[in-house]
């Protein structure tokens, strides 16, 4: 684990070695535009009286109201309120899981070249463990929100990546405002071998937002208090 000012990361991967200047946040991107997409669309949570659902797969439902499409709804509503250009992509990428991230590629790759001067992307998931015992959530003011965590691809797999260092700054950036805006709202940064697509911007993500024992009430606050950061 590497830390940079109260930020933590976990160096997942095989042959990247961190060094202290990798981790300054000192990014310089465009922030005005955000594209919020997601390639595990399908992904739900445990079902709750407001947000009960036709099972596609195990916590997986086409039901936007219920799925990750509903969670990018809610941080978009929000960002745009924040004065933010915000395109969400609502295409259900995972038809097919095995081979979502070429669909996410591709759709993705096209929605860029038609809007130009775009840095951030944010692919929108849950933690992928597959039962209900497990519902990390964090406590704010009288709320419950689902924790948060950013997952970072980089070119630690042999795949060229040029821009996994800014994408990792740029997660710190964010979380290091998160830690002092409310603590414990995201837990530590994941960096992994894999690009996840994070190939395609100077400012691209993955958010996983809680997991498969939280409920979407809880993941919607946590959309409210990440708009916030």
């Amino acid at each position: 684990t590497s830390e940079y000012n109260g930020v933590k990361i976990r160096n997942e991967t095989d042959n990247i070695k961190l060094t202290e200047e990798m981790l300054v946040p000192n990014v310089n991107i465009n922030t005005k535009n955000i594209l919020i997409y997601h390639t595990h669309t399908c992904e739900s949570y445990t079902p709750t009286e407001a947000y009960t659902y036709k099972a596609s797969g195990n916590f997986r439902t086409t039901d936007l109201n219920c799925n990750m499409v509903r969670v990018g709804r809610e941080l978009t509503k929000y960002m745009q309120h924040y004065g933010y250009n915000v395109i969400h992509d609502e295409t259900i990428y995972d038809s097919s899981y095995s081979s979502s991230y070429d669909r996410s590629l591709k759709g993705v790759a096209k929605l860029l070249e038609e809007n130009e001067d775009t840095d951030i992307l944010f692919d929108i998931h849950r933690d992928a463990i597959g039962d209900s015992s497990y519902a990390p959530t964090v406590k704010i003011g009288d709320e419950e929100a689902a924790q948060l965590m950013f997952v970072i691809g980089s070119n630690g797999g042999g795949s060229e990546h040029d821009n996994w260092n800014e994408n990792l700054k740029l997660a710190i950036k964010i979380q290091e405002k998160a830690n002092e805006l409310y603590p414990g709202l995201f837990k530590p940064i994941i960096l992994r071998d894999s690009r996840y697509n994070q190939q395609l911007a100077k400012g691209a993500s993955i958010i996983e937002v809680g997991a498969t024992g939280n409920t979407m009430e809880q993941c919607l606050v946590s959309m409210k208090y990440l708009s916030k950061v």
